[in-house]
């Protein structure tokens, strides 16, 4: 997405917010660089500076990431697993074209159903505060997959 398109969406009420890359690094170092996580963060919490991506890498201090992202609306999913570098834009079209294919619906009623099955929930602190995060159910936080 442009920057200028994605300023447009991420302008107004949402200024002082932090950007969901923001809370992504946060929670990774607050829980100290795990080897997996998987969470779901609200939409009106943030301001989405990763949208449109679907599966990248992502550096937290010595770690990378492997992120495999989707809106399910009223949430975005994130699922993190440490992995070396990898070039992953393959992965990333795929998913996209994936997505646009089917409409989003499988998306849509992933976020209605992490509604009512949702258990557990986390506070990230960021610059911007505190932001919820939640969870299927409470991780094991060194848990190996």
């Amino acid at each position: 997405m442009s920057g200028r398109l994605l300023k447009f969406f991420n302008s107004g009420r949402k200024a002082n917010f932090p950007t969901s890359s923001e809370v992504l690094s946060c929670y990774l170092r607050q829980c100290n660089e795990p080897p997996w996580t998987s969470y779901f963060i609200k939409y009106s919490s943030i301001r989405d500076d990763q949208w449109g991506r679907s599966h990248f890498n992502w550096q937290v201090g010595k770690s990378n990431y492997h992120i495999l992202r989707t809106g399910c609306y009223p949430f975005i999913k994130y699922h993190c697993t440490k992995r070396k570098l990898e070039d992953l834009t393959f992965e990333d079209s795929f998913y996209r074209v994936i997505k646009v294919i089917n409409l989003g619906l499988p998306c849509l009623a992933y976020g209605i159903a992490a509604i009512y099955l949702i258990k557990h929930q986390e506070a990230v602190a960021t610059n911007k505060g505190i932001v919820t995060i939640y969870f299927l159910y409470p991780e094991d936080k060194g848990a190996l997959y």
